[in-house]
């Protein structure tokens, strides 16, 4: 480094020069600059949840509260005799304290959470401390302070707050090195952990978001690092081709929504028609879609591919004696409660000691006048020897006091004026100091029994300061959206059979159907090769293809039956499996591996079905039986790499589709899991029923809307929803409602009559509402009635309703209840009644989905000749198809 540029200006030929290490410099600076930024800008203290900058504010605002709203600039103008920085970190920041809408009272316009809309410029808006804040924030008499950065003012070192403030507005900052993220928990919910903790009970605290929405806290971890919150926006049907969101997750607005939502649209992840945007006071963004998509499916869609899914990680760091320190959320709580104790039991110690001072010169006071000490002092002619006067005329009336006379005592007296003394009442005198020994027992009672005192503060706050302010953000566990299966087919599929190319671009050839970008396929080929690879432009696989398809890893219902001719004049063999545990981009032989084999007959069939063939032989010697049929459901399904039972040794001239079957596959258990408002087939929550193909479920909701649906997991139900069971067509479904236009109530029973169609079955009046709805074959109502004045109340009335009224259409208006005016009306148990047995469709052998890959093979004909049925690689690499029939 040069040590003087004038050296080489004056002429010298050599500069001196010299060299400074800044390896210890840089150390001491970065370190300096570290502490600054973490202690100074960006993470809270734990002791009353501010940010310097925070802190600073509130206390400018106390400095000028007069009860009156003061302009947002004037009052970042006064906190930057505090604050070392400008003023638009200053402005920035209140913005943000008056948005969480505890600490500031607001006038006029400081933007919207819900928009991401921001707030007027400061000299435009007005601000004034709340009454929570009046109330919980401030006590100078127990407040720390400190010089200001300039040493011209005081500032609080920590403000007394009695309150866990950090954890209801929570707090986001950045620093060196580290970073805080604590999320906002609700204000009634942290009270009440407040007092649980101060009775010695356990508690819980969970986070409540000002956006409201719905959140899965299954992986919280008390807020410390290595925990996640996914939050969701409300998503619901409005009707068959619009969504409506009304609540957003935590960390976006509703610009944000929208423009992640046209995003994925235009990637094509999920298709709308339009999208509006009515937010204002409450949010409102209406989500139009295409006719013939289904509203269920883009709800998940829009989880899987938008903002209306995000997940947040919680850090819960926190300054505490000028060090980081990271500390759940439980244990922030725990200490924030033990602080409010100290500080209250400060302040009863600052007023036990007033009201000491208090009684302490009001018996003085009362000594002095009523025993006429002031005349002791007329003759003397010196301060000292007035002060010695007094002292001599008290001593023989002190006996009681608390505490020793002082000087400064006896100075207070010589101050009272003679209009006083001569007013003087010794009654009032000995009342006030009687008012001033209850208020000290009081206070001493408070502070012999400080946990009592803290719960009673506690419960105060919540009943001065909690109305409205309710949890809004639903705890929810939620179910994880594959988007494999909720993803738009945006694209189509193609393929070229005979050269055995499959992809999206090869759009000359033949197509196979709609796919997406991230989808797999499945390939068979005439050879009885099989494959299972992305979705690509062009890709080659192998020739002869016969059958291609989307793959569903997930599908375990998909079986495929298949006859192929063992080498070239090798015995005819057929089997039935089900594809699991491949590895993508792998070929696997699903013959018996001898070249020259061809497979003869392929189907796939998605729920498992069963065909009838018909087998024709070529004319060869001897054979005298050139045609038979074989029935697939005959046969066991079992792995893909069994060999398959003999068909026949002789060659085959054909094999010919004769009758379509049906499912051999037991029906499909489905259960409800109200945690997750989901229909599973994994044994989660209460059984729906078991389920073939064409089975559905009935929906009846509180606004009397039934419909019928088929049973898929990515089905969403309304939170109205009050019957969802297997249906039943021929039971009929019983209903109690009110008609508002005739003020009556009305029986019906009636029968689902159009199975894709959702239909009301009350009457459609503002008043009208459903009272009851059972789906029991005989159900008993109890009908109490209203007693009339003067009058006894009339007996409750049993009611039959099969009895009641005969089944009709869903649309009539039913049979009068009563004429009697109804104070309540009840479901009783129902009468026994034997329900019809379910007629099967046929009584064959059926296997579980679980056993679709069994061992060994049965032959048909001649011997068995076994192979080893194990399902060898398992990966996680595939995804859906749905099944074709090829003869060959």
């Amino acid at each position: 480094m040069i040590e003087d540029d004038n050296d080489l200006i004056s002429g010298q030929d050599e500069p001196t020069e010299t060299i400074t290490r800044v390896t210890g410099m840089y150390k001491d600076w970065f370190l300096d600059y570290a502490s600054y930024v973490i202690l100074e800008r960006a993470v809270p203290a734990i002791e009353d949840g501010f940010k310097p900058v925070q802190r600073r504010i509130m206390h400018s605002m106390k400095d000028l509260d007069d009860g009156r709203y003061n302009k947002v600039a004037n009052i970042v103008g006064h906190t930057m005799q505090y604050h070392p920085h400008g003023d638009a970190s200053i402005a920035d920041a209140m913005v943000q304290i008056g948005q969480k809408d505890l600490l500031i009272d607001t006038q006029g316009n400081w933007g919207n959470i819900l928009t991401g809309d921001s707030a007027a410029a400061s000299r435009y808006i007005e601000a004034r401390l709340s009454k929570f804040a009046l109330d919980v924030v401030y006590n100078p008499k127990i407040t720390e302070w400190q010089a200001s950065y300039d040493g011209r003012r005081k500032e609080p070192v920590n403000l007394p707050v009695m309150f866990p403030l950090l954890l209801a507005q929570g707090g986001e900052g950045i620093a060196v090195g580290l970073s805080t993220k604590i999320l906002p928990h609700n204000f009634i919910e942290l009270i009440d952990a407040s007092i649980k903790h101060l009775q010695g009970k356990r508690f819980t605290i969970l986070p409540d978001f000002p956006t409201a929405g719905i959140a899965d806290v299954s992986n919280y971890n008390d807020g410390l690092r290595g925990g996640r919150v996914r939050v969701r926006a409300k998503i619901s049907q409005l009707d068959k081709n619009t969504l409506v969101i009304t609540e957003i997750p935590f960390g976006t607005t509703t610009s944000s929504l929208i423009d992640s939502i046209l995003k994925a649209n235009d990637k094509g992840k999920i298709k709308i028609k339009k999208i509006e945007d009515n937010t204002a006071a409450e949010v409102e963004i209406l989500i139009h879609l295409p006719s013939g998509l289904s509203p269920d499916k883009t709800i998940d869609a829009l989880y899987a591919f938008t903002s209306c899914e995000s997940s947040i990680s919680p850090l819960g760091c926190v300054i505490e004696d000028n060090k980081p320190l990271f500390v759940g959320v439980t244990e922030m709580l725990r200490r924030s409660t033990d602080n409010t104790v100290q500080l209250l039991k400060q302040e009863l110690e600052i007023r036990l000691g007033e009201f000491e001072e208090q009684w302490h010169f009001a018996s003085l006071e009362r000594i002095f006048i009523e025993n006429r000490i002031y005349r002791d002092i007329e003759e003397e002619e010196t301060w000292e020897g007035v002060i010695s006067a007094i002292d001599k005329g008290l001593k023989p009336h002190i006996q009681h006091l608390k505490r020793p006379i002082t000087v400064e005592d006896i100075e207070r007296l010589t101050e009272i004026r003679i209009k006083r003394i001569s007013k003087f009442d010794i009654d009032k005198a000995q009342q006030k100091i009687d008012a001033l020994e209850e208020q000290i027992a009081e206070v001493k009672h408070h502070l012999e029994h400080l946990i009592d005192y803290a719960i009673a503060y506690f419960t105060r706050l919540k009943k001065e300061y909690g109305a409205g302010r309710e949890r809004k953000t639903e705890i929810r566990t939620f179910d994880d959206v594959d988007a494999t299966k909720v993803v738009i087919r945006n694209t189509k599929l193609y393929v070229n059979r005979e050269e055995g190319f499959v992809g999206t671009s090869l759009r000359k050839d033949e197509y196979v159907c709609d796919c997406s970008d991230i989808d797999d396929i499945i390939v068979f080929t005439k050879e009885g090769k099989m494959m299972v690879t992305k979705v690509d432009s062009k890709t080659f696989v192998g020739k002869d293809i016969i059958n291609v398809e989307v793959f569903d890893k997930k599908d375990n219902r998909t079986i495929y039956n298949m006859i192929y001719r063992d080498g070239k004049s090798g015995p005819s063999y057929i089997k039935r499996f089900s594809v699991t545990g491949i590895t993508r981009d792998k070929e696997y032989d699903l013959t018996n591996g001898n070249k020259g084999s061809v497979v003869l007959y392929f189907s796939a069939n998605p729920n498992g079905e069963a065909e009838v063939v018909s087998i024709l032989l070529r004319q060869a010697g001897s054979i005298k039986k050139l045609k038979w049929d074989i029935d697939f459901a005959d046969i066991i399904i079992k792995g893909r790499n069994s060999k398959g039972n003999l068909v026949t040794k002789y060659p085959v001239k054909k094999v010919e589709l004769k009758e379509k079957g049906i499912s051999t596959l037991k029906p499909r258990k489905i259960w409800f899991d109200d945690a997750v408002q989901r229909l599973n087939v994994d044994g989660r929550g209460e059984l729906v029923g078991e389920f073939r193909g064409e089975d559905r479920i009935l929906i009846i909701n509180q606004k009397g809307v039934a419909k019928t649906i088929i049973p898929e997991v990515t089905t969403h139900f309304d939170s109205d929803m009050i019957v969802m069971e297997k249906w039943i067509p021929k039971k009929p479904i019983s209903a109690i409602y009110f008609d508002g236009e005739k003020e009556k109530y009305f029986v019906k029973r009636f029968l689902i009559e159009n199975e894709n169609k959702e239909e009301s079955f009350i009457t459609n009046h503002d008043k009208s509402h459903l009272e009851i709805v059972s789906t029991d074959w005989i159900p008993m109502a109890e009908i109490e009635f209203t007693k009339e004045r003067g009058k006894e109340r009339k007996d409750n009335l049993i009611v039959n309703l099969e009895e009641f009224i005969a089944v009709k259409g869903i649309t009539a208006l039913g049979n009068q209840l009563t004429k009697e005016k109804v104070n309540q009306i009840s479901l009783l148990e129902p009468l026994p009644y034997e329900a019809p047995e379910e007629v099967h469709a046929d009584d064959l052998e059926v296997v579980d989905e679980e056993d679709v890959s069994l061992d060994l093979d049965e032959s048909t004909e001649g011997d068995n000749q076994n192979r080893d049925d194990s399902n060898s690689e398992s990966d996680d690499d595939r995804l859906d198809d749905k099944g074709q029939t090829k003869l060959f």
